[in-house]
């Protein structure tokens, strides 16, 4: 029955999509590097009780099993809390700041395919130990500059704040079951049940507008001000005059094209404390990365750290790019006769940097089929050599 099925929400890569991937890879590595972060990797599996606990997935999307000794462990849910743990620990010597990245694949669990994978890669970076704005413009700089390397032209950066929407739903409602319903709504992306619920609530006409205006401070940077019109709590405007430091430091950058202000982006990841953005991208109905200021996350291993980072859903990146790559190979045929004359000839062209197949004659059943898809063959049969 399943000799041929997939765990839902896994998915094969085949050898056209894994040249794109191993591409596309290479070129955000080699960027990041290129900014002075270090590459580090982590186990698959973690243990519940602190990473599955930490990461903020929902605990019905962690993949979890039990160890020998009883211990519940999970798949790998997010790439951010492992990258703490061991922050928090190995590497802890309080010489922050510190820049970190990271290249693997997480597991979320799902009910239905959905377009959304149960495994999927992640390519991104953490930014540990400070706390300035400037952390938070060099993070998204670094993400557009990645953006670009890989290839991508068409997109957009919204960059929000979460102590905006929740200072103004704090302000306007007064209760924090009220206000995580409006925040579903806007994860989501849910618009139109965000107003409609705001129409049913209990509240002024006046309370009602403010809400309602939420949905539209995306635009420029002139929205701050217009944001501000909306609140009276000094956390709004805290969280508002970090948003104008940002935008001013990624000014410096020269990346503003790449920017616009959405001051309604929340986040279900619950560590986020302050900006927040994410990533556009023409012909993908997903967004194809996100990241934010996390300050609390490391209290939770004992080590009190401001932190800033992002990560990039690599799959959803190639879609976006809409390329498809060949690898470049060259094929070797021989007889047995002159296996050895044809070992060494393969063996000159990989040390040249190129890819060899070598295939015996007697293994083909029909060889103008069977070279076609090789960019140069080279036969060793007989008592000639012949190229094609």
């Amino acid at each position: 029955m399943f000799m041929f099925e997939k765990p839902l929400g896994m998915v094969d890569t085949l050898p056209n999509l894994y040249e794109v991937k191993k591409k596309t890879r290479r070129a955000m590595t080699n960027e990041i590097e290129a900014w002075g972060f270090e590459f580090i990797e982590t186990p698959t599996l973690e243990y519940y009780e602190t990473v599955g606990v930490q990461s903020a997935i929902l605990d019905q999307q962690l993949f979890k099993l039990l160890d020998q000794q009883g211990h519940t462990l999970v798949l790998r849910p997010d790439v951010t809390a492992p990258i703490a743990r061991v922050a928090a620990s190995k590497l802890f010597n309080n010489l922050y700041p510190q820049r970190l990245a990271y290249s693997a694949n997480v597991f979320r669990a799902q009910q239905n395919e959905g377009g959304r994978p149960a495994e999927f890669e992640q390519v991104g970076v953490e930014l540990i130990g400070d706390g300035t704005t400037s952390a938070d413009a060099e993070a998204i700089a670094l993400m557009i500059s990645v953006l670009k390397k890989a290839g991508l032209k068409n997109f957009k950066i919204a960059i929000g704040h979460i102590g905006y929407a929740n200072a103004l739903f704090k302000e306007v409602l007064g209760n924090q079951e009220r206000a995580d319903v409006l925040r579903r709504f806007l994860y989501e992306k849910n618009y139109v049940g965000y107003r409609e619920h705001v129409k049913g609530l209990p509240l002024s006409s006046i309370d009602k507008e403010r809400l309602f205006t939420l949905l539209k401070l995306r635009g420029g940077i002139e929205k701050v001000d217009e944001a501000k019109e909306l609140v009276t709590s000094q956390e709004a405007r805290s969280s508002l005059e970090e948003v104008s430091q940002l935008w001013n430091a990624l000014e410096a950058y020269q990346v503003t094209d790449y920017l616009k202000l959405d001051l309604n982006i929340v986040s279900h990841m619950s560590y986020y404390t302050g900006v927040l953005f994410e990533v556009y991208a023409d012909n993908v109905g997903f967004i194809i990365g996100n990241g934010g200021r996390y300050d609390h996350l490391f209290e939770k291993f004992n080590r009190a750290a401001p932190a800033t980072g992002f990560g990039l859903h690599l799959d959803r990146l190639i879609e976006a790019l809409n390329e498809t790559e060949e690898a470049k190979l060259q094929c070797v045929i021989y007889s047995q006769e002159r296996r050895a004359e044809a070992i060494s000839f393969a063996t000159e062209l990989r040390e040249d940097g190129k890819r060899v197949v070598m295939q015996d004659i007697t293994g083909i059943k029909d060889v103008d089929a069977y070279t076609k898809k090789f960019e140069e063959v080279s036969y060793f049969i007989g008592s000639r050599k012949e190229e094609l």
